[in-house]
């Protein structure tokens, strides 16, 4: 199916521009796949999915390798250029067709209950608006499709998140892509209109100190089957 663009406008070819950070993650991201165990927790994130995909903010293109054969396409959204350069050389080594596609998570170029599945990882923290995205997100997936996430957010007791909140008001967003430490993605999923599946709460790294971005959830969420 070809790729078009929705709603308002045009969609931006580079809708995000934050060449330093993208550098820097690129880095630090395949570091983090064996040193923090993310590799295992991308495997999980994508067990037993099947038809078509959407993954929206793929980054450089870590999740690509662990998707299983049962996915016959994953159309991988990302509107960084430096990131999205290096998730299109991830898409030529992996086994499942994967198409990079530039694109903002609030304005999806793609058609409406398209796709079997959605998946966020990492990505609910730094889109600019949760709620618009959420809704983008709902809007291309079929009824009864699945959304599957893997994101950080708030946690710890109320030092951390005071800490969190404090961080997010100063100089962490412009040092890091954007990035928001103290937003709750489970009770945007839930106020989007998903329903909530299994979920759990996991700390990355698992051992050693608790860091502010360490608090993530990975879960499972439907497009409700009678909606639409």
């Amino acid at each position: 199916m070809p790729l078009r663009s929705t709603g308002s406008g045009t969609v931006p070819r580079d809708a995000v521009h934050h060449p330093l950070f993208a550098r820097h993650y690129a880095r630090f991201s395949v570091r983090a796949e064996s040193r923090f165990g993310l590799a295992g927790m991308r495997e999980r994130l994508l067990a037993g999915l099947h038809g078509r995909v959407i993954e929206i903010g793929a980054g450089n293109g870590l999740n690509f390798a662990h998707y299983p054969g049962t996915v016959s396409e994953v159309v991988a959204i990302e509107p960084e250029r430096s990131l999205r350069r290096l998730a299109v050389e991830s898409a030529l080594r992996c086994e499942v067709p994967v198409d990079v596609v530039p694109g903002a998570a609030e304005r999806l170029p793609v058609k409406s209950e398209a796709y079997d599945a959605v998946v966020l990882s990492l990505v609910l923290c730094s889109v600019r608006d949760v709620p618009r995205a959420l809704a983008e997100a709902r809007r291309v997936l079929r009824p009864g499709g699945v959304v599957r996430f893997f994101e950080h957010g708030r946690g710890g007791g109320p030092a951390m998140v005071f800490t969190q909140r404090a961080l997010d008001r100063t100089l962490w967003p412009p040092l890091n892509g954007g990035c928001r430490l103290s937003r709750d993605p489970v009770a945007a999923l839930r106020a989007a209109g998903f329903e909530l599946g299994p979920y759990r709460r996991v700390s990355v790294p698992e051992k050693g100190p608790a860091l502010p971005m360490s608090y993530c959830v990975l879960g499972t969420a439907w497009r409700p089957v009678g909606d639409g």
